[in-house]
């Protein structure tokens, strides 16, 4: 649940809540589709777009920009359904995009021949609406019907139909199919002909949050109305959902409820009964293996006299847990500097992603009959970035990506029983990346917490502080940033003489629970304290100075930028604030915002919103002050972080005459470009933004 949380946190129609234009005097910018509102951005774009693209450079930032989102010998990744290999794929010919598959023979071969499945573009051509691809849900283990997600426009509602993979086609009306209208949904498999199912079923429904907090049992060929109620959350829960677990021919009916981003409550289904879990309300669960149930620990746990630590993966046979009879044991736990990035079942293995100062190792554990557990290392260089996946329980394959900085991806084809790694697919280099080199070094941050950072730049750079340096940052609900291949930085940016620092600032999950905990609530300053310890780190080694430091973050991270320019508005000279939050008395109103609650606070709550608004940027503006001139992003259709956001942030600045640059794509979501020409186009503005702040 946790997961499904995250990839919707950092994004609906807005209900405006009543105030007096003395409280906020820009929160008309807050009905998103309204005719002035819209006229406005309107204005807004052509300004900024007039301004950016007059950068010399322009034009040949797309065209790079376009070569490489559209080239055809990129690594086209895919996973495994049945027989098949599954890749969602855009190019010039396929803008929205294109889902289809071959085989493993096929995908092996340096040009796989492959097979459509559905063609968004041609989809929303015929059906005259925007459709933007959101996911394939497939029945495991059987593989014949999916539930396909289709966004308007990039948002985070979808509409959900069903999808027959024998004939590649939608199931026919007579068939009964599910299908649910536009809503934020969970819509789970639990055989061929029931679902587990929340959505918008109509008054109080929805959580506070926007999300479903009803999960109901749903048999085909019956109306939604007549759906079974297994569970009814609270309306001030983030969300709840059904969903089921497999271990070999066993499985386990589970719902959840998310009471907030990072505790939860849990079920087990069954018979017509639920039966909650004793389990810490703040773990996560991993996966059901051999059956036993793996969790991990988000805080200390004591059981039965036994300490298990923070960030430890721990498990118990699942029956006992049903029973109310835990007995706990530990799998692997954290070290000072190890944390557990991943965790990953197959037919008989266990494999766990560990983030070590950021770089990271691939270990597979195996357990002996007497209950002893054994670790092999995968064999993959220890200074880049692992990424497992194409996990599933049925096999012992999958798929390991490595990439690092200055390192194309490649991708292996693993087996978790021989310990073999097969490259199957590379890309090429698309930048000259033997120009660059990457270090890592340590920031001192205000209470004395070492900080890691990593600096992508030219070899021979000379240490004289000239150097236009992009610095980006997001810190927050637990998300690692760790080395990764962009053929779009390297091109668009460290080719154009500049140098990219990523930050491991804290409120991310780069060591851990502890990591991220540590910035939390009324203690989210520590993050932006690490951000400015690593400024002025790259400062202090005269890598960059304050006149060629450029800033960005998205969502979270736009938030990030908020605070930064508003606490420190003399360390930078360019802040890209992409998707942002920034108006933090009003953000647990806005679409998703109460979801977060359980990272920043409730701003209702008046000894809570004293250190909110520490950290609000939208109320620390302050006039007579020089500000670094900001491009703001957003988009129309975001429905997860509320466009009203930059929007108000924009017109307040303006209004207290600071030189200020926005743009709001009209589709895109939270994602903020819907195709690879938007994507282009979008990105091209941030570089040539940069490039003309920071030169």
């Amino acid at each position: 649940m946790r997961n499904q949380l995250l990839s919707m946190c950092v994004l609906g129609a807005v209900t405006v809540a009543q105030a007096s234009a003395e409280e906020d005097k820009y929160l008309w910018l807050e009905d998103v589709e309204g005719a002035k509102q819209m006229e406005w951005v309107k204005q807004q774009n052509a300004l900024s777009a007039k301004e950016i693209k007059a950068y010399e450079g322009f034009d040949t930032l797309v065209s790079n920009s376009l070569s490489i989102l559209n080239d055809k010998e990129r690594i086209p990744y895919a996973s495994r359904i049945g027989d098949y290999l599954y890749n969602f794929w855009k190019d010039e010919n396929h803008v929205r995009g294109i889902y289809r598959r071959t085989t493993m023979e096929e995908y092996q071969k340096a040009s796989p021949k492959w097979e459509t499945v559905l063609d968004i573009d041609k989809l929303g051509k015929d059906e005259g609406v925007n459709w933007v691809y959101k996911g394939f849900n497939c029945r495991y283990p059987e593989n014949d019907r999916c539930f396909v997600s289709l966004s308007r426009g990039g948002a985070d509602a979808t509409e959900t139909r069903e999808f027959d993979l024998n004939t590649l086609s939608f199931v026919e009306q007579q068939s009964q199919p599910f299908f649910l209208a536009e809503a934020k949904s969970s819509l789970s498999w639990i055989d061929k002909d029931n679902v587990f199912v929340g959505t918008d079923f109509g008054d109080n429904s929805m959580t506070d949050s926007g999300y479903p907090k009803i999960v109901k049992q749903w048999q085909r060929g019956t109306p939604l109305s007549s759906a079974k109620t297994v569970f009814t959350g609270a309306q001030s829960s983030v969300a709840a959902s059904g969903y089921v677990l497999f271990d070999g021919d066993n499985t386990l009916e589970v719902v959840t409820e998310a009471l907030t981003f990072y505790t939860a409550d849990h079920y087990v289904y069954r018979d017509g009964k639920l039966t909650q879990l004793p389990l810490p309300k703040d773990a996560d669960i991993k996966g059901f293996f051999n059956g036993q149930l793996y969790v991990e620990l988000k805080s200390d746990l004591q059981h039965k006299g036994k300490q298990f630590k923070q960030g430890s993966i721990i498990y118990t046979p699942v029956e006992q847990l049903i029973a109310q009879k835990p007995t706990f044991s530990t799998l692997v736990e954290p070290s000072a500097t190890a944390s557990i990035s991943q965790v990953s079942f197959t037919k008989s293995a266990i494999l766990v992603t560990w983030l070590d100062n950021v770089k990271g190792k691939l270990v597979r554990y195996t357990q002996a009959k007497d209950g002893q557990w054994k670790s092999m290392q995968a064999p993959f260089d220890p200074n880049g970035t692992i990424s497992v996946f194409d996990v599933e329980r049925d096999s012992d394959e999958f798929f390991v990506n490595f990439t690092s900085f200055l390192e194309p991806s490649s991708l292996y084809s693993f087996n978790a029983v021989t310990m073999k790694a097969e490259k199957v697919k590379g890309m090429k280099q698309q930048f000259a990346a033997d120009k660059f080199e990457t270090k890592q070094y340590f920031a001192t941050s205000k209470d004395g917490t070492k900080v890691p950072y990593f600096v992508v730049m030219a070899k021979d750079l000379k240490l004289d502080g000239s150097n236009p340096t992009l610095l980006y940052g997001y810190g927050g609900f637990e998300v690692s940033l760790r080395p990764y291949y962009s053929a779009t930085i390297g091109k668009n940016w460290l080719e154009q003489g500049g140098v990219y620092v990523l930050a491991n600032i804290r409120g991310g999950g780069e060591y851990g629970p502890a990591w991220h905990q540590a910035a939390l609530k009324q203690n989210r300053h520590k993050a932006y304290e690490d951000f400015e310890a690593i400024a002025e780190d790259l400062i202090a080694r005269k890598i960059t100075s304050s006149e060629h430091l450029g800033i960005q973050g998205g969502s979270n991270g736009g938030l990030l930028m908020g605070a930064a320019f508003t606490r420190r508005p003399e360390l930078y000279n360019a802040v890209v604030c992409q998707v942002p939050l920034l108006d933090m008395k009003r953000y647990s109103k806005l679409l998703a915002g109460a979801s977060w609650m359980g990272e920043y606070g409730d701003p209702d709550i008046p000894e809570q919103w004293d250190y909110i608004k520490t950290f609000s940027p939208y109320h620390n503006l302050k006039a007579n002050t020089h500000y670094p001139k900001v491009f703001f992003t957003t988009s129309t259709r975001d429905d997860r972080v509320h466009p009203g956001h930059a929007r108000k942030m924009v017109a307040k600045m303006e209004g207290m005459g600071i030189d200020v640059l926005y743009y709001e794509n009209i589709e895109g979501g939270h994602a903020g470009a819907a195709d690879n020409n938007q994507v282009a186009e979008l990105s091209s503005m941030v570089y040539a933004y940069l490039m003309q702040q920071l030169k």
